[in-house]
């Protein structure tokens, strides 16, 4: 058990949270050139506080009291339906014994429900450093807190992702389930208050839909406009230059 738990651990330190740090860090540079507008962590990166013992890994639990831990990162276009996800997992029965861990990783963004941005999560620290980027020696984004160079970086946005996953366990086959991530930020719907995951095996159609615990997070990513280069002024010929054939 011990080296499921360090294989786990591995693939998503390894895999999907260095991915999404750099496509966060690249600015918005890299936000132009990437095909996608948002960007996500389910229990990892930074909602890992080491002092918060909630926030990781997320947890759904089903009615017979079973549970699954999970944790990842990814990002997706929420327009054309691209996404590229992953993240580990760990089944665990009603009894509390682990009895199966692995990887996941997403087939298909079925749906995605924002909620709109919550700028005032990162002025209270809800979701670590603010901004996402350098800030200047006084901790503030340039032009105030609220400035045009705040909203050109990663911004905490709330809403509801359903992805379509594949379990791939450490032993026995793989399986496809149904993924819901919820970030209870801006205009939250009454039914989905509590932040967490959700998870429904397509094979069995166990529901596993009570969250927990854990912490998730939605980054809105809007890149910047590039003005279009303006077309230098023609210079005029001076009045002695006579063109040929002239007077």
């Amino acid at each position: 058990m011990l080296n499921e738990n360090r294989f786990s651990t591995l693939i998503v330190t390894c895999v999907a949270v260095p991915g999404l740090t750099m496509f966060l860090c690249a600015g918005p540079a890299k936000a132009q050139s990437n095909s996608a507008n948002y960007a996500f962590l389910v229990a990892s990166g930074f909602l890992c506080d080491p002092g918060g013992r909630a926030a990781c890994p997320a947890e759904a639990r089903s009615a017979d009291g079973d549970s699954y831990q999970m944790s990842g990162a990814g990002t997706f276009n929420a327009q054309n339906k691209s996404v590229t996800a992953a993240g580990t997992f760990a089944h665990q029965i009603s009894n509390g014994t682990v009895i199966e861990t692995g990887v996941w990783i997403v087939s298909q963004l079925v749906s995605f429900d924002a909620y709109g941005i919550a700028p005032g999560a990162l002025m209270l620290g809800a979701f670590g450093p603010a901004p996402f980027g350098p800030t200047p020696a006084g901790g503030l984004p340039p032009h105030g807190p609220m400035g045009s160079s705040m909203f050109s970086n990663p911004m905490p946005t709330g809403g509801l992702a359903v992805l379509r996953i594949r379990l791939l366990p450490m032993s026995g086959p793989s399986r496809n389930s149904v993924l819901q991530v919820n970030c209870p930020l801006g205009n939250v719907p009454r039914e989905r208050t509590v932040e967490g995951i959700r998870l429904t095996s397509e094979m069995s159609g166990t529901e596993y839909s009570e969250e927990v615990s854990g912490r998730v997070i939605f980054l809105s990513i809007r890149p910047e406009v590039s003005t279009p280069a303006k077309t230098p002024p023609q210079e005029t010929a001076p009045d002695s230059v006579k063109q040929p054939g002239s007077q």
